[in-house]
């Protein structure tokens, strides 16, 4: 099971998983990746059932890259202890993962292999989660940046004021020629 080696504190507060992941959400290293969809605290017992889901699918061949730690202790009373006597101790560790966040990247195996090795890890997993591959994200990152492109589309400053210049001479021509006439 995945744990930290040493922590400063035992025991943590247990938190907010408010937002979207800020880091962590886009493929960094394989061509197909799980992607969360919603908030929920991975166990690392539920990390390492996906890791052996992916690898037993995809029959050692390929890289897989677990993108998620888990970090957080989770503590627990024992049964049947009353209310009081301070917190308990620390039972399991947690990875706090947010949506947006990848968990898993899978690569060097074909794309229906990768995709039934992530679907078979995704049930492991106590979340919802979506396959995501280069290809997706190179798609949607180009339709968002040409969008603001073509909208961001006004004439540089000096433009709209050289278009401006010319009407407001025609107007003091016209009022320099009626002041004449008049």
């Amino acid at each position: 099971m995945l744990m930290p080696k040493r922590v400063k504190h035992r025991k943590q507060f247990r938190g907010r998983m408010k937002g979207k992941a800020q880091r962590g959400n886009t493929l960094a290293y394989g061509e197909y990746g799980l992607q969360a969809t919603e908030p929920h605290w991975v166990t690392s017992q539920q990390i390492e059932a996906a890791r052996i889901a992916l690898t037993r699918y995809t029959k050692r061949g390929g890289q897989v890259w677990i993108k998620i730690f888990p970090d957080k202790p989770v503590t627990a009373k024992p049964a049947e202890t009353r209310m009081g006597s301070g917190k308990g101790a620390p039972e399991y560790w947690v990875a706090v993962v947010k949506p947006g966040r990848v968990l898993f990247e899978i690569a060097g195996v074909s794309e229906e292999i990768a995709r039934e090795a992530l679907r078979l890890a995704s049930h492991k997993l106590p979340l919802k989660t979506k396959l995501i591959s280069k290809a997706s994200e190179a798609a949607k990152a180009g339709a968002t940046k040409a969008a603001p492109a073509e909208e961001t589309a006004p004439a540089a400053p000096e433009a709209v004021e050289a278009k401006e210049a010319p009407e407001a001479a025609e107007e003091v021509t016209a009022k320099e020629a009626g002041g004449e006439e008049a």
